[in-house]
């Protein structure tokens, strides 16, 4: 379906042209939502040319593409009609200066606790292992290769229990392991090289959370059956699903549409 070559006067709104193509498919804005993963507010909102809740013109131009190709019309044509309504197309911005913003204050440098926490283990099993072969009270002895066989010098007493060794504390990868239920989807998001813009969902396309997760900062959903995701800037997000590390998502500054259920992680 063409929506150019009638003169401008007279052809529909990009919103319009949306609606009025749904319809001649006798599609429901339920049914293009199931179908795109774009809300159904915010379809009905593109439907009346309000574009405001769509995140800005990049998401915008987006939502129209992917809506254009669900109702079946050229989704080229509709996007530079809404370039000409709108000011034009948007300049490209590069990955690194989306997030700029929340990187003009430079944030002091973190102590790198797990190389604190390995040595500090070490520490207490060499202390321990020392303690094994050594009593309280006698000086250091030589090694047991050099010791005479009528040594007599004073044997750990066996009835004594030694010191327990302490146990590791869990990673933050255990934890997110130990924390997932295993009849529900658990989903964690941990920025680690950057900010991201996120948005979650629930099954029934409830809107869990929006916004920008800070670098360094994490946010956990929980659903009885899928969470779904969008990533900003995915090269910049890591993912724990169900208690599982999730391999790479994507690269810097590009945007990602990923849903996980129960079990296994399987990218969306």
């Amino acid at each position: 379906m063409s929506i150019g070559n009638s003169p401008s006067e007279d052809r529909p709104s990009v919103g319009q042209a949306i609606q009025k193509a749904r319809i001649d498919a006798r599609l429901t804005a339920d049914e293009v939502s199931a179908t795109t993963r774009i809300r159904v507010p915010i379809v009905h909102a593109i439907e009346q040319d309000d574009f405001s809740r769509c995140g800005g013109d990049v998401y915008a131009r987006g939502h129209v593409r992917t809506l254009a190709k669900a109702v079946g019309l050229d989704p080229d044509e509709l996007v530079a009609q809404y370039d000409a309504e709108h000011g034009g197309r948007p300049a490209p911005t590069p990955a690194a200066a989306l997030f700029e913003a929340e990187r003009i204050r430079p944030e002091p440098s973190r102590p790198n606790w797990t190389a604190a926490m390995v040595a500090a283990i070490v520490a207490v099993v060499g202390f321990v292992g020392f303690t094994l072969f050594s009593g309280d009270d006698e000086p250091a002895r030589t090694p047991v290769a050099q010791e005479d066989a009528s040594d007599t010098a004073e044997r750990p007493d066996p009835a004594k229990p030694a010191d327990p060794k302490p146990e590791p504390e869990p990673s933050e990868s255990d934890s997110a392991i130990a924390a997932a239920p295993a009849d529900k989807v658990t989903v964690k998001l941990v920025a680690e090289d950057g900010s991201s813009w996120i948005s979650a969902e629930d099954h029934n396309g409830r809107l869990l959370h929006e916004g920008v997760l800070k670098d360094g900062d994490s946010r956990t959903f929980t659903d009885d059956k899928r969470i779904d995701l969008v990533l900003g800037n995915a090269g910049a997000v890591t993912l724990f699903v169900n208690g599982k590390e999730v391999d790479k998502v994507g690269e810097v500054g590009q945007v990602q549409r990923v849903s996980y259920t129960k079990g296994d992680p399987e990218q969306g």
